[in-house]
C-alpha cells in the first residue's frame, strides 16, 4: 500500500465523523443477500464494516494504519480488526467468501495484492471493490471540485487499474446514487479528512481552509443553510475468483 494511504491515521476520528458510509443496495450488490464472511480489506475505521455488518454478513477488518484500526475496533466492538495489508493479508487460504474494498483499492500495488486476494477467497468467491463519489452533475458540487479537485476513483464504463486476469474474471460494474446530510460548517471537514490536504504543506491546508469558508458563505447553494445534502454515486466492480 502506498504510503499517502497511510496518511489518514493522524485523522482518524475526523476522517470517521464525516466520510459517508456506503448504502445497502450497493452492499448487496457487491456481494449478494446471503450472509457470508467477507474481508474488508483496507478497512480504515470500519465505515464498509459497518454497512455489511449491518445486513447480516460476518466481518474481518484488515488495516495497515494502528489508528484507523484502533477506530474500527472502537466502532464495532467483537470483530476481528487485523493489522495488515493487501500486498499481505494475515488470513489463511481459501478462508473468506468475499473480499471487499471500499475507498482503497487504488493505493494498492496490484501484481502483489491480486494474487493475495485470490489466495484467500474461497472457490469462486467474490471480489468487489466500492467507491463513493461526489456527484459532480450537481452546481455547487462542480464548483467545489474546482477547489478541492476531483474524485476520479471510478465511474468508468470498464474497470480502470489494469489487468485482473489471471486471478479474476472480467468485472460488472454498479452505481447507486444516494445523498448524505451534513451540517453546512462541516464541508471544510470533509475537504480535511482528503489525504490531498493531510499531505499538503502549511500554505496549501490554509489555502484550502480559506476558500471553502467563503465558497460556503457565497454559493446560491449553501449560503446561509444550515445543512446540505451531499450527493454521492457510489460506484461497485465486482468479479469473482478464476
Amino acid at each position: 500500500m502506498s504510503s499517502p494511504a497511510l496518511s489518514f491515521g493522524s485523522a482518524a476520528r475526523l476522517y470517521d465523523s464525516i466520510r459517508p458510509t456506503y448504502p445497502a443496495q450497493a452492499v448487496t450488490w457487491a456481494v449478494g443477500a446471503e450472509p457470508l464472511r467477507v474481508l474488508d480489506l483496507g478497512a480504515g475505521t470500519g465505515l464498509l464494516t459497518g454497512a455489511l455488518r449491518a445486513v447480516g454478513h460476518e466481518v474481518i477488518a484488515v488495516e495497515p494504519d494502528e489508528q484507523m484500526r484502533a477506530m474500527a475496533a472502537e466502532r464495532h466492538p467483537g470483530t476481528q480488526v487485523l493489522a495488515g495489508s493487501a500486498e499481505d493479508i494475515p488470513l489463511p487460504d481459501a478462508s473468506v467468501d468475499a473480499v471487499v474494498v471500499g475507498q482503497a483499492y487504488h493505493w494498492f500495488t496490484p501484481q502483489d495484492a491480486l494474487p493475495q486476494i485470490h489466495r484467500v477467497l474461497r472457490e469462486d468467491g467474490v471480489f468487489a471493490a466500492l467507491w463513493n463519489i461526489r456527484d459532480d452533475r450537481t452546481p455547487w458540487v462542480a464548483a467545489l471540485s474546482g477547489i478541492v479537485g476531483n474524485e476520479g476513483y471510478g465511474l468508468e464504463s470498464a474497470w480502470p487499474y489494469g489487468p485482473l486476469q489471471p486471478w479474476f474474471t472480467e468485472p460488472e460494474r454498479g452505481l447507486t446514487e444516494h445523498t448524505v446530510t451534513l451540517p453546512t460548517d462541516r464541508l471544510v471537514d470533509l475537504v480535511r479528512s482528503r489525504s490531498s490536504y493531510l499531505t499538503a504543506d502549511a500554505a496549501e491546508r490554509a489555502r484550502l481552509d480559506l476558500e471553502i469558508g467563503a465558497f460556503t458563505a457565497t454559493d446560491p447553494a449553501l449560503a446561509g443553510r444550515d445543512s446540505l445534502e451531499m450527493p454521492y454515486r457510489t460506484c461497485v466492480y465486482g468479479m469473482r475468483r478464476a
